[in-house]
């Protein structure tokens, strides 16, 4: 048991995806996330087990993402991996019986179509254990608040690349702030800066993903 959710974590940090996936060169003609999470769940091992596996795995890449030890092509196969484990966990996710750490919603202020930074966060945030709502791009106060309605018990995550849209962010965060103030509401992108979460009244400022998956798990704890 314990060697095949090593071997899994290990294929989600590697973004070995499936035997027939030529990534990463070195585990050609190998077992992937896709035959260990099947064989894994053959035999019995607790489908949240598995869950803990990608989590491992995500943690990893995610750190090494933080030392700019890997770049972004290696972050999106490793999420690639994960998503094909969390179809085979699909089922048991939407039973209940595995249960998620909560929460976290997510998109690129109005007037800013850019998403590799949300996409990249919202990678590793599901792969830390959260159910990502994304939405999207250009998105309006309202939709913000529309969203957060429907999901009462989220994490707020608002991100930005253009220095002309951070007007935008602060008046949805100052909306989100007024209408759910008990919310803790992250912000992040290019033109981001600590002076400025503190000036719009945010609760936490990620520089990268890795630091908003630990600041989610600090709060969950």
């Amino acid at each position: 048991m314990q060697e095949l959710i090593e071997k899994l974590a290990i294929c989600v940090e590697k973004g070995k995806i499936s035997r027939s996936h030529p990534f990463p060169p070195d585990m050609k003609d190998q077992d992937g996330a896709d035959e260990i999470a099947a064989q894994a769940l053959k035999e019995g091992i607790p489908p949240d087990t598995l869950l803990q596996a990608c989590m491992l795995g995500m943690e990893h890449i995610g750190k090494q993402f933080s030392q700019n030890l890997v770049f972004v092509p290696h972050l999106l196969v490793a999420a690639q991996a994960m998503n094909t484990v969390l179809k085979h966990l699909q089922p048991y996710l939407e039973s209940g019986s595995v249960k998620r750490k909560g929460k976290f919603l997510i998109g690129t202020v109005a007037g800013d179509l850019h998403d590799i930074g949300k996409n990249l966060v919202s990678m590793i945030i599901r792969g830390g254990g959260f159910e990502v709502i994304d939405l999207g791009v250009d998105v309006s106060t309202q939709k913000f608040l529309s969203g957060i309605e429907q999901h009462r018990d989220c994490f707020v995550g608002l991100s930005a690349l253009l220095t002309t849209t951070l007007p935008n962010m602060q008046k949805s965060v100052s909306a989100i702030r007024e209408s759910y103030p008990e919310l803790k509401i992250m912000i992040g992108g290019a033109p981001v800066t600590e002076n400025f979460r503190a000036q719009i009244g945010a609760d936490f400022y990620s520089h990268n993903p890795q630091d908003a998956i630990e600041y989610l798990n600090r709060m969950v704890v």
